[in-house]
C-alpha cells in the first residue's frame, strides 16, 4: 500500500528557486545508460546493446539538441534560461561533458567489452588483428560485395566536394600522384552506401569462434584498389552529423503532407553540427575537410574505435549466443482478454489494465482487429504517433475499412525521425478508404487513444482503449507502459469529444473526466499539485508520486517545491531529464527524484495524488512534465476509476518501484546515485519483479485456458 506523509512544513525558503539544465540533465541520464554497458551485473551482449544506444541517443542529442542551441547562436540569442545559463555557455559545457562520455565509452569498448566477447569466443578485429586466411576472405568479399557498390569521389576544382548525407559512413582519402614530389596530397571521398552491413562476420565456417570486423575497416584495408595510378597515403572513416529538425509554418502550408516530404528531402542537407573521425587522421586533411562542410573545430571528435557503435546493434542480432543475453521472456495473456470474440462483452463489464511488455499488446491489436470485423461495430477512430513497419494495427484498420466500418486515423506526420514512416502509413490507409487527419495545426497528436461505436441492443455504445505508449506491438516488448479498456461512459463520452476536436474545429472543449492537453492538462496538474500542499498545511496526508520520462515544465516545479516546503512527502521517479533540484533544505527536502533503467525503457506515465478527502486520485497517460507536453501537443491523461485497479497500481505497482534497489537517486549536486544497500541484502529490480508476476500469472490463464478447452 502507497502510505501516505505528512513531514513537518518548512519555512525561509530560498528566494531564488534552483534548476538543473535541461541539456546537461540529459548528458547526465545517458552517462547513466553507459553506466549499464560497464556493468558486470548485466549480461554481456546486453552491454554491448547499451553501449550502442549510447550512440544513437548522443546522434539524436545532436541532431536536434545541439543544432537548436548552435542556430540560437548563430541568430545571436543571449537569453538565459531558468538555470541561468545561455545558448555559448550551454554549448561550451555539453562539448566538454559529452567529449568525456565519448571517451568513456569507447575506453568501455577496449577495455571492457572487447576482451569480454574474446573470452567468449566473439573477436572483433583490427586490421592488424587479421590471419592470412581472414585477409583471403575478407579480400573476395571486398571485391564481390563493397567494391562493385562503392564510388570514388576526387575533390579538385573540376570536383566540387559532394553532398554526403547525415550520419553516412565515408572514408577521406589522401592521394599523392607518382613522380611528384612537391604537390600537396590530394583530397578523394568514398560515400559508402547504406545497403552494406557496417560490421562484417568473417565466416570461415569456424564453430567454436565467431570473428567480425567493421565495415570501414574492410574498405581502408583494400582501398587501393579504387585509385589505380595513385598512392594512397592514408585514409580515414568519418561522418557528419547534420541538424534534423524540421521547420514547417502549417498556418502558410496547405498541404502538409508534401511539405514535410520537401522538409526530409532538405535534411539530408542539414547544417552540420559533428563530426566524428578516426582520430590519427591527418591533420592536413582534417583542416581542408572541416573547411569544406565549414564547421568550426570544437564539433569534432576524434574517435579510437568502430565510428558510429549504434551499428553495434546489428551484431548484436547477429551473434547467436543466448547465454551472452537476457533470458526469453514471454508475456502474460489475461485470462479475460484472451479470446478475441468475448472482448467487447467483458470490457462492457469491467475495466482492464494492461501492464506492459508483462502483459501481451495482443489483447490491443484484437480489438482493433474485432471491431474490423464485428458485425456490429460500424465505426473505429484511431491515433497513430509510431508504429511498426510490419504493423497488424494498420493492417486491421486497412481490413475494417476494406468492410465497410467507418475508420478515422489521426496519423502525425511529424513524430520526429518517423516522418517517413507516417507519410506511408497515411497513403496506404487513405487508398482503402480510411478518413486519414492530420490533427490540429501547431499541435503535434501524442495522445494514445482507439475507440470503437457499436450498436447494441439497448443502444449504441463506445468502447475505449487508452494508454501511456504507443500503438507499436515491436515497442510493447521493450517499454514498459500501461493501458487500459473501458466502456464507461464518463470516459468514452470524453474520448469522442476529443476525437471531434481533433478532426473538428472545436478549440475550446471541456472535459471533467479527461486531462486533455493543450486544454486542462497544465492547470489540472497544478491544482492537484497545490491541492496536496493545502492538505499537508492543514495536517491532513498529504502524498505525490510522479513517474515520468521528463521533468521540466517551470511552473510544475515551483508548485512541487512549494507543495514540499508545505510539507508534502514527493516521490518522483523520473528516467530522463529532470530540471528539478531535489534535497535542498528548506525547499525541496521532502522531495526525491529517482531514475531507473534496466532491461526495458521505462515509459510509463502514472501520477498518484493523496487526496486525502477520497481515495487517491491516479492518472496515466501519455504526457510527460515537460512544456512540450502540456502546450504543444494533444495528449490525453485518463483517471483510474476502477476499485481493483485502483488497488493494482497502489499496492502492487507503485510501491514495487519504490522499493526497486537498482534506482538511482538524484543529488543536489546534478549526481546520481545508489542507495546503499545493507550488506547481505539482495538486489530488488522491479522490473525482475514484474516479470516474475507475469509469469506465474501467465502459468495460470493458460491453466484456465487448458482447463475450459477440455471441459468443452
Amino acid at each position: 500500500m502507497v502510505p501516505p506523509s505528512s513531514p513537518t512544513p518548512k519555512k525561509n525558503a530560498k528566494a531564488k528557486f534552483p534548476y538543473f539544465n535541461r541539456e546537461l540533465s540529459w548528458l547526465a541520464f545517458n552517462r547513466r545508460v553507459l553506466e549499464l554497458a560497464t556493468s558486470t551485473d548485466q549480461p554481456l551482449l546486453e552491454r554491448l546493446k547499451f553501449l550502442s544506444i549510447v550512440s544513437s541517443n548522443l546522434d539524436e542529442f545532436y541532431e536536434i539538441r545541439v543544432a537548436g542551441l548552435v542556430q540560437q547562436v548563430e541568430s545571436g540569442v543571449i537569453e538565459v534560461g531558468v538555470d541561468g545559463l545561455g545558448p555559448k555557455e550551454q554549448l561550451r559545457r555539453i562539448h566538454s561533458i559529452a567529449g568525456s562520455l565519448v571517451a568513456d565509452q569507447y575506453a568501455c569498448w577496449h577495455k571492457q567489452l572487447v576482451p569480454a566477447m574474446k573470452k567468449e569466443g566473439i573477436a572483433f578485429k583490427t586490421p592488424a588483428e587479421l590471419d592470412a586466411k581472414e585477409k583471403r576472405w575478407l579480400k573476395q568479399y571486398f571485391e564481390e560485395q563493397v567494391y562493385p557498390v562503392l564510388t570514388p569521389m576526387a575533390i579538385d576544382p573540376a570536383h566540387p566536394f559532394p553532398q554526403l548525407g547525415n550520419k553516412t559512413l565515408n572514408i577521406l582519402v589522401s592521394l599523392k600522384r607518382p613522380r611528384t614530389r612537391k604537390q600537396p596530397p590530394m583530397m578523394a571521398i568514398i560515400p559508402v552506401p547504406r545497403i552494406l552491413p557496417r560490421v562484417v562476420h568473417i565466416d570461415l565456417g569456424k564453430k567454436d569462434a565467431q570473428s567480425y570486423i567493421f565495415l570501414s575497416d574492410v574498405v581502408n584495408l583494400y582501398v587501393e584498389q579504387l585509385f589505380p595510378g595513385h598512392k594512397v597515403q592514408g585514409a580515414w572513416a568519418f561522418r557528419i552529423t547534420r541538424n534534423s529538425d524540421l521547420y514547417i509554418d502549417e498556418e502558410e502550408v496547405e498541404n502538409l503532407l508534401k511539405k514535410i516530404e520537401e522538409e526530409l528531402y532538405k535534411l539530408r542537407k542539414g547544417d552540420p553540427v559533428r563530426l566524428e573521425i578516426e582520430h590519427d587522421v591527418d591533420e592536413g586533411m582534417l583542416n581542408q575537410l572541416t573547411k569544406a562542410i565549414d564547421l568550426p573545430s570544437d564539433y569534432v571528435v576524434r574517435i579510437d574505435g568502430p565510428l558510429n557503435p549504434t551499428r553495434l546493434m546489428g551484431a548484436y542480432g547477429m551473434i547467436e549466443r543466448p547465454d551472452l543475453k537476457d533470458s526469453p521472456f514471454q508475456p502474460n495473456l489475461p485470462a479475460d482478454l484472451a479470446v478475441p470474440k468475448k472482448l467487447f462483452a467483458n470490457i462492457r463489464e469491467d475495466d482492464f489494465l494492461l501492464h506492459h511488455p508483462y502483459d501481451s499488446f495482443q489483447p490491443v491489436v484484437d480489438f482493433i482487429r474485432e471491431a474490423g470485423s464485428d458485425p456490429q461495430v460500424f465505426a473505429i477512430k484511431q491515433t497513430l504517433y509510431r508504429t511498426s513497419g510490419d504493423s497488424p494495427i494498420i493492417a486491421a484498420l486497412k481490413e475494417a475499412s476494406l468492410k465497410g466500418k467507418q475508420v478515422t486515423a489521426l496519423v502525425e506526420l511529424k513524430a520526429r525521425f518517423d516522418e517517413a514512416n507516417n507519410i506511408q502509413w497515411a497513403r496506404e490507409l487513405e487508398e482503402v478508404g480510411v478518413h486519414v487527419v492530420y490533427g490540429l495545426v501547431g499541435l503535434k497528436t501524442h495522445c494514445k487513444c482507439c475507440l470503437v461505436v457499436r450498436r447494441e441492443a439497448d443502444g449504441l455504445r463506445r468502447y475505449v482503449h487508452l494508454g501511456t505508449g504507443n500503438y507499436n506491438p515491436k515497442t510493447a516488448k521493450l517499454y514498459t507502459d500501461l493501458s487500459i479498456f473501458t466502456a464507461r461512459e464518463a470516459i468514452t463520452s470524453e474520448v469522442a469529444d476529443l476525437f471531434n476536436t481533433l478532426t473538428g474545429f472545436s478549440r475550446s472543449p471541456e472535459f471533467s473526466s479527461l486531462l486533455v492537453a493543450p486544454f486542462n492538462l497544465h492547470s489540472g496538474m497544478q491544482a492537484l499539485i497545490k491541492r496536496e500542499a493545502r492538505n499537508a498545511k492543514a495536517g491532513k496526508p498529504a502524498r505525490i508520486i510522479a513517474k515520468t520520462n521528463s521533468l521540466i515544465d517551470k511552473e510544475t516545479i515551483d508548485n512541487l517545491y512549494a507543495a514540499s516546503q508545505a510539507g508534502v512527502k514527493i516521490d518522483l521517479i523520473v528516467r530522463g531529464i529532470c530540471g528539478l533540484v531535489p534535497g535542498v533544505k528548506g525547499l525541496s527536502e521532502n522531495i526525491t527524484v529517482r531514475s531507473i533503467l534496466g532491461r526495458y525503457l521505462e515509459h510509463s506515465r502514472i501520477y498518484y495524488f493523496e487526496n486525502s478527502e477520497k481515495q487517491a486520485d491516479i492518472y496515466i497517460g501519455s504526457a510527460d512534465w515537460m512544456p512540450r507536453n502540456f502546450f504543444r501537443r494533444i495528449e490525453c491523461v485518463f483517471p483510474i476509476q476502477d476499485a481493483e485497479l485502483h488497488k493494482e497500481v497502489t499496492e502492487e505497482i507503485l510501491p514495487c518501484i519504490l522499493t526497486d534497489t537498482t534506482a538511482k537517486f538524484l543529488q543536489p549536486n546534478g549526481a546520481y546515485k545508489l542507495k546503499p544497500r545493507p550488506k547481505g541484502d539482495s538486489i530488488v529490480s522491479s522490473q525482475q519483479k514484474f516479470m516474475e508476476k507475469a509469469e506465474a500469472e501467465r502459468t495460470h490463464n493458460q491453466h484456465l485456458l487448458d482447463s475450459e478447452s477440455a471441459e468443452s
